[in-house]
């Protein structure tokens, strides 16, 4: 992310700040390639057979797969892409079946109960947030934009366009697999790349021991091994690994698990580490991406416990890699109670409330318009809807921001389409303008207002193919009425507690942070179990902190709920690097350091005496 700099007297307020960031990064050319194979190949297909309304409907469909087709391994995109678009499909037919046979008021009502749903579901996780965002659109779609021919053929065209872009996802090599002298397994480079960074981020912490960078290099290992979790994780046919490489992929994320642990145990002593301590990762994730044997590695001094385990998990490391077995260890396991408790949680409760409200109020607000004529020659009324679903999802940014970003993206994108289609060709153009669209999704996914452009400019497009007139003004009107709705929903004081979200993910990442430290102080000899817990502290720590982050950008009168709560996070985390630290003691000595036991005993009352302030602070 970056920020243009500005002298601390006019630093802009957080929510504004938020809006202006954006994402660093390489383009994510295969991804480019396969928007535009996908929802412009398909509207031709449709235009060629004489059912371009069906066409229509597979290119939404693979839109919305490509705003899900993220960085990660082939199988990963099949629950990411895969899941939403079944939930698209389901919506679709509701609401198909909901709009031609229930009245405007029973509509309402049922759409509402299905944001209270979706909602609720949203708030387990980043696929679930996905899924409900899915299931209310294309019930916005099958309610708001009636189509010729018989309601259910609009459903295998939903899902032909969504498995059109997976196809493309599953089949199609990305040039990293293809370069070199080395031809690998295509179907792992997804894994490959994303347990090599974890080997990088190693490094790159060791290399900042001792800095003031310590700590976000601690929290970019984190990130690097979330992602490498999810991308080992995919769906397979067997239980286990069933192939040479997948095998060794997983004995080599395995390996790089002990090496994160002494990494982190390093960075919570302070002291600077030789600089040849980082050449080992280093080499180890050159290895990854070559899918080679580790070759030698350098020795690290052994001079304390935190370098002792480092030596170990390297040479436990050099071992893994030769070998290509390991114990598997990249599963996150969570029970069906715990889903059930996020989204019947207060979380799931408080964002499930404001989706429900403002999914039922625009759909309320759009027929009426419609029934009264507001419109014009605008026959669809599903934009109001399906704009307010994207606004109201806390995990795309502040709420202040994603307004912003969503009119201006919006107000942009009209006028770029209402240039276009005074000059374009039709249908020809606008294929290409589809086209064009569709491989540019991936690269404006790094800002909500870019992104927002470019999705107006292809749905405009897809639907003035379907036969629809030019409606660009309309278009912008109904977005800025949904940005109000948002607004003045996401300001109601409603049921429970405000920021029910927030203290929820704080007390789950408290309670893996305190299974964590127990498992230790128990000095159980399971490093499998060990290394399991210490991924949900820091996995859900990170969740939590981020959460906390976007809070703290809101409004003043909803920034003010989270107050306290980063501070919060903050002990939690240096309570878990301190346990990890402690473990590494125990491994190397087999007891702790007054300096370990008198950190946890600090830690342990600042945490204490910091929840109970922001519960006097919430209470007053």
């Amino acid at each position: 992310m970056f920020r243009a700099a500005l002298p601390a007297s006019h630093a802009l307020p957080p929510w504004l700040g938020h809006a202006l960031n954006t994402q660093r990064g390489p383009v994510p050319w295969s991804a480019v390639v396969r928007g535009a194979l996908a929802a412009g190949p398909l509207l031709i297909a449709a235009l060629a057979a004489g059912r371009a309304d069906l066409g229509v409907v597979a290119a939404i469909a693979a839109m919305l797969a490509g705003i899900n087709d993220r960085p990660g391994s082939r199988r990963t995109s099949v629950r990411r892409i895969g899941v939403p678009a079944l939930a698209g499909a389901a919506g679709l037919l509701a609401g198909t079946y909901a709009g031609l046979h229930l009245g405007a008021v029973v509509l309402t009502l049922v759409l509402t109960g299905l944001g209270l749903v979706a909602g609720g579901v949203s708030a387990v996780g980043p696929v679930a947030s996905a899924t409900g965002t899915q299931l209310l659109v294309g019930s916005a779609v099958g309610a708001g934009m009636p189509l010729p021919g018989p309601a259910w053929q609009s459903v295998p065209a939903f899902l032909a366009g969504a498995g059109w872009l997976l196809l493309l996802r599953l089949a199609l090599p990305t040039p990293a697999s293809l370069a070199g002298d080395r031809r690998l397994d295509f179907r792992f480079d997804g894994e490959r790349a994303a347990v090599a960074d974890v080997y990088e981020a190693v490094a790159a912490l060791l290399d900042a021991v001792g800095t003031a960078d310590a700590v976000p290099r601690r929290a970019a290992l984190t990130a690097a091994l979330d992602h490498a979790q999810d991308a080992l994780a995919g769906p397979r046919l067997r239980r286990r690994a069933s192939t040479a490489a997948e095998r060794r992929l997983h004995a080599r994320y395995a390996a790089a698990l002990p090496l994160g642990e002494a990494a982190t145990a390093l960075a919570w002593a302070g002291r600077t580490v030789p600089a040849r301590a980082a050449e080992g990762p280093r080499r180890l994730a050159a290895a990854v991406r070559a899918g080679t044997h580790a070759g030698p590695l350098p020795a690290p001094s052994r001079t304390d416990p935190a370098l002792r385990a480092l030596d170990d998990a390297l040479l436990h490391a050099a071992d893994a890699f030769d070998r290509g077995r390991g114990v598997d260890l990249h599963t996150r396991r969570r029970s069906p109670r715990a889903l059930a408790g996020a989204v019947l949680g207060a979380g799931g409760r408080e964002y499930g409330l404001r989706a429900g409200l403002c999914f039922g109020a625009s759909a309320a607000i759009a027929q009426a318009l419609h029934h009264g004529h507001w419109y014009g020659s605008h026959q669809h009324w599903y934009w109001l809807p399906a704009t307010a679903v994207f606004l109201v999802k806390p995990d795309l940014g502040p709420l202040a921001s994603r307004v912003l970003c969503r009119a201006a993206g919006t107000v942009l994108g009209a006028l770029l389409f209402a240039g276009f289609a005074a000059v374009l060709p039709r249908p020809e153009g606008l294929v290409a303008l589809v086209a064009v669209g569709g491989a540019l999704v991936s690269v404006a996914a790094r800002h909500f207002a870019a992104q927002t452009t470019v999705v107006t400019v292809l749905v405009l497009a897809l639907v003035m193919v379907g036969g629809e007139p030019q409606a660009s003004a309309g278009r912008i009107g109904e977005t800025l009425l949904a940005c109000a709705i948002v607004l003045v929903v996401g300001h109601l004081p409603l049921p429970g507690q405000r920021g029910a979200g927030i203290r929820a993910g704080l007390d789950a990442a408290d309670a893996a942070a305190q299974a964590y430290l127990g498992h230790v102080l128990s000095e159980s000899g399971d490093r499998a179990t060990r290394w399991t817990l210490r991924r949900e502290a820091y996995r859900t720590l990170a969740a939590a902190r981020a959460a906390v982050a976007r809070a703290a950008a809101e409004l003043p009168a909803l920034a003010r709920h989270s107050e306290g709560a980063d501070g919060i996070a903050a002990v939690l985390e240096r309570l878990v690097d301190t346990t990890t630290a402690c473990a590494v003691h125990l491994d190397d000595t087999g007891r702790l350091t007054p300096r370990h036991t008198e950190r946890l005993a600090a830690l342990r009352d600042e945490l204490a005496e910091r929840r109970g302030r922001c519960l006097q602070t919430r209470d007053a």
